[in-house]
């Protein structure tokens, strides 16, 4: 059964950084591209940033230059570093595979951004 944890949110202020985690099992991490997503008050869930088993990466253009995903295939655990925190990044962040069948969303892990 597959399982995404999120971990790594908090409360920062505009301009800092933080470094999300998610660690996924039941399902191997190398062999999915995945991504990860956002999804602020009130607004549709969004993907931000996704890597491919093969470690390509691209980017929503609201996050370009400023987030970089990455994996580590060992520990079956992608990670998503965001710097130059804006107040409008503030929103739950969950990882999910790429490409459909995604598995169960986890609880996420909340982002806010202060001024």
């Amino acid at each position: 059964q597959v399982q995404l944890v999120e971990s790594g949110g908090g409360l920062v202020q505009a301009g800092g950084s933080l470094r999300l985690s998610c660690v996924a099992s039941g399902r191997i991490v190398r062999f999915n591209a995945m991504g990860w997503y956002r999804q602020a008050p009130g607004k549709q869930r969004e993907l931000v940033a996704s890597i491919t088993n093969g470690g390509s990466t691209n980017y929503a253009d609201s996050v370009k230059g400023r987030f970089t995903i990455s994996r580590d295939n060992a520990k079956n655990t992608v990670y998503l570093q965001m710097n130059s925190l804006k107040l409008e990044d503030t929103a739950v962040y969950y990882c999910n595979f790429l490409i459909p069948p995604f598995g169960p969303w986890g609880q996420g892990t909340q982002v806010t951004v202060s001024s």
